[in-house]
């Protein structure tokens, strides 16, 4: 792959944050195009005068909430896996290589589920939106793909290249590629066995989950302040989360911190 296709360090390490500007920048939209995806949508398929337009736009937030949702579940096996404080954190983590989970079929889960879920939230947002929603965060997540594999290339080396040509990128694959503990495809790649950590997973993913919830209630009530509220929560609480995880990794580093001072002093005793 190209650099033009590879995220730089600042991208990465930031991506929360460009994600975040690219929701910004599709919603932001309807200040150009007034007309939401789903109604010009109903209005295509069977006209604004039709009976049933109320029904077919619930049938299209309907299937919004099932991208979301389905995409929440994705990523919520992947970070059960990969744990939900690499997920969000902003270094890039390629010491181990996991293979297990969703991992056995796809070499991406978390990209290959952001994608889905952005096309059930870009129904959310104007056409215009919908465009730039859809466009800028799959080609954001491509180069985050890109910046992933060249450094599980540099420090896995030939276990990588296999995982890389059993596994397929961002297209899953129906049947596992890999087996269960994996200690086959080379002698340098024990395998791990991980059990899933499914709590701290679920925890991790609460906005996407929430965001899911908040379509889904929307196209059942028709109300913006039942979608708004159930949002806010939702972010409330993964805000809440992080803060919690950033908490642990603070204890952590003084954990660390003091062992070796005491390591210290120990050696400087006679």
């Amino acid at each position: 792959m190209g650099d033009t296709m590879r995220a730089t360090a600042f991208e990465f390490r930031h991506r929360a944050l460009l994600i975040g500007i690219i929701y910004w920048l599709a919603f932001s939209a309807y200040a150009i195009d007034h007309t939401n995806s789903v109604q010009a949508m109903v209005i295509w398929t069977v006209g604004s005068s039709s009976p049933h337009r109320l029904l077919a736009a619930r049938g299209l937030l309907g299937l919004a909430t099932l991208f979301v949702a389905f995409g929440a579940l994705v990523r919520t096996w992947g970070a059960a896996y990969l744990r939900a404080s690499v997920v969000h954190d902003a270094k890039l983590h390629s010491a181990v290589l996991v293979a297990d989970g969703p991992y056995r079929h796809v070499r991406h889960p978390l990209y290959f589920a952001s994608i889905v879920s952005t096309l059930g939230t870009g129904l959310m947002a104007s056409r215009l939106g919908f465009v730039i929603m859809v466009g800028a965060l799959t080609l954001l997540y491509l180069r985050l793909v890109g910046r992933e594999e060249a450094q599980l290339h540099e420090q896995q080396g030939e276990a990588y290249r296999e995982f890389r040509r059993r596994v397929p990128r961002l297209w899953p694959s129906l049947t596992p590629r890999v087996p269960r503990l994996w200690p086959s495809l080379t002698p340098r790649v024990p395998g791990t066995g991980a059990k899933p950590q499914w709590g701290q997973a679920f925890r991790g993913e609460l906005f996407m989950w929430g965001f899911a919830l908040a379509i889904g209630a929307f196209a059942v009530t028709f109300k913006f302040t039942v979608m708004a509220v159930i949002l806010s929560l939702a972010f409330l609480a993964f805000l809440a989360f992080l803060a919690f995880l950033a908490f642990l990794a603070f204890l952590q580093q003084q954990i660390v911190h003091n062992r070796r001072r005491r390591m210290a002093r120990q050696a400087q005793t006679p």
